[in-house]
C-alpha cells in the first residue's frame, strides 16, 4: 500500500511516496515557487535527482507535475496512479476538534477552515493542496494529520491562559503546540531506542530549527509544549521571539509609531537570533560571525541555548523527572557545539555528554556517557512517515 505524503505551504509543496508496508520512500521531492515561475525538484530513490523548470500557476497543476513525475515511463516510481492507496496531508492547526488524525470530509474541511484564524500562514495554504488533491484524485482516501493533535492530551492548568475565561468560551483562546507530528515520532524512538515501554517514559524532546519547540512527554502523553496559541511562544527561534513581555507590543508601536499588525511581523520576522546579532537566522552563520568576534552573534547563541535549558529544567519540574532528553530538526541533528553547550547546564540532572559520540550529526545516536542518570539522544525527526503510518492506520485501520 503506497501513501503520498503532501505538505503544502503557501508558495511551496512538499511530498514523498511511501511504501507504508516497508516504510521505505519510493520518491520524494518538492513544488518551489508556485503562482510565480515554478519548479519541480523530483526524485526517485535510487536515483539522481531531477529539476524542472515548469510554469505553476496553482497548486492544482503542481500537484499535476508531481504525479506525472511519479508516473513517467522512464523515472516514474510507479506504474499508474492506481497505485497510490492513500493521501496524508499535513494540516497546521486542528483547533480543538481533533486530537487524532482523521478521514478528510467536507465537515472535517469545513472545521479547518474555521480554525484559519489560529493559523492565517499555515491553514489556508494545506487547504488549497487539500482540494487540488481532491480534484485530481477524486476516488482516494485523503487524511488529515494535525501538527496540533498530539498535544490535545495537555491538562488545563498547562494550556490555559492567564486571561479572562471568556476568551476561551467565545474565540479557543489557549495554548495549542505544534511540531506534535515530530514530537510524537521522536518520543516513540527514543522509546524503542531505550528498549522501554513507551507508557513508562518521560522524555523531554527539543526540536530544535528555524522554527523551534520543547515538548513533555509523559508516559506517551504531551503534558506540555512551549510554543501556544500560535508558533511565536516558546523558544527564541530564527525570526521569532519567543517570549516576550506582552507590553513590548505596545511599547514598541508607540515608539516606532507602528500597527499592531506591523509590530506582529517584527516579533515574527525579524525577531529572534536573527534579531539579536543583525547577521542571519541560520546559526552556521552565526558560529561564524561568532569566531570572528562578533558579540551579538555570540550573544544569540547564548541566548538561544540559556531559553532551551530553561524549558527543559520547567518541564523536568512538570514531570517530576526526565528519563532521556532528545535533540532533534535541523540543528538538533546537526549542532553538535549547540547541544553541548545546552549539555553542560544539565548536570543537576546526573547526566554528562560523551564528546565522542556526541560528534555526530543526522543520525540516531545515544551522546551521553554510559553512566548518566538522564540519558541524552540525537534522534532525526521523520514527519512524512508519521504522517504515512497514521494515514494507514486511519484508511486501513493497521
Amino acid at each position: 500500500m503506497n501513501v503520498l505524503v503532501i505538505n503544502c505551504g503557501s508558495s511551496s509543496l512538499k511530498y514523498q511516496l511511501i511504501d507504508s508496508q516497508t516504510e521505505a520512500v519510493l520518491a520524494k521531492g518538492l513544488c518551489e515557487r508556485i503562482g510565480i515561475d515554478g519548479r519541480l525538484v523530483y526524485e526517485k530513490s535510487g536515483c539522481d535527482k531531477e529539476v524542472t523548470e515548469a510554469a505553476m500557476p496553482t497548486h492544482k497543476q503542481a500537484i499535476q507535475l508531481v504525479l506525472d513525475a511519479l508516473v513517467n515511463p522512464t523515472t516514474g516510481a510507479i506504474e499508474s496512479l492506481a497505485a497510490i492507496d492513500a493521501v496524508g496531508h499535513r494540516v497546521v492547526h486542528g483547533g480543538e476538534k481533533f486530537a487524532t488524525s482523521t478521514v478528510l470530509t467536507e465537515a472535517v474541511i469545513n472545521v479547518i477552515e474555521e480554525c484559519n484564524d489560529l493559523a492565517p500562514l499555515h491553514n489556508p495554504a494545506n487547504l488549497i493542496g487539500i482540494r487540488a488533491c481532491q480534484e485530481l484524485m477524486p476516488n482516494v482516501p485523503m487524511v488529515a494529520v494535525f501538527d496540533t493533535a498530539f498535544h490535545q492530551t495537555m491538562p488545563e492548568i498547562a494550556y490555559m491562559y492567564g486571561l479572562p475565561y471568556e476568551y476561551y468560551e467565545k474565540y479557543s483562546v489557549r495554548r495549542y503546540g505544534f511540531h506534535g507530528t515530530s514530537h510524537s515520532y521522536v518520543s516513540k524512538r527514543a522509546a524503542d531506542i531505550l528498549g522501554k515501554d513507551y507508557s513508562e517514559l518521560k522524555t523531554i524532546v527539543c526540536h530544535l530549527g528555524n522554527g523551534a519547540s520543547i515538548c513533555a512527554v509523559n508516559g506517551g502523553k504531551s503534558v506540555d509544549t512551549s510554543m501556544g496559541l500560535t508558533p511565536l511562544e516558546g523558544l527564541i527561534m530564527g525570526t521569532r521571539s519567543g517570549d516576550v513581555d506582552p507590553s513590548i507590543l505596545d511599547f514598541i508601536a508607540q515608539k516606532e509609531n507602528l500597527t499592531l499588525s506591523e509590530v506582529m511581523n517584527v516579533l515574527n520576522k525579524k525577531s529572534g537570533v536573527e534579531g539579536i546579532s543583525g547577521v542571519s537566522s541560520d546559526f552556521r552563520d552565526l558560529a561564524a560571525a561568532a569566531k570572528e568576534g562578533n558579540h551579538r552573534a555570540e550573544l544569540a547563541i547564548d541566548a538561544f541555548a540559556y531559553r532551551v535549558v530553561k524549558y527543559i529544567g520547567a518541564y523536568v519540574a512538570a514531570m517530576n523527572g526526565v528519563d532521556a532528553i532528545v535533540f532533534t530538526a535541523g540543528l538538533g541533528e546537526n549542532g553538535i557545539s549547540m547541544r553541548a553547550k545546552i549539555a553542560s547546564e544539565l548536570g543537576y540532572l546526573g547526566t554528562t555528554l560523551c564528546e565522542k559520540r556526541n560528534d555526530v550529526r543526522g543520525k540516531a545516536r545515544e551522546i551521553s556517557t554510559e553512566g548518566s542518570a538522564v540519558k541524552l539522544f540525537v534522534i532525526p525527526t521523520n514527519e512524512e512517515l508519521m504522517i504515512a503510518r497514521d494515514t494507514k492506520k486511519v484508511v486501513f485501520g493497521e
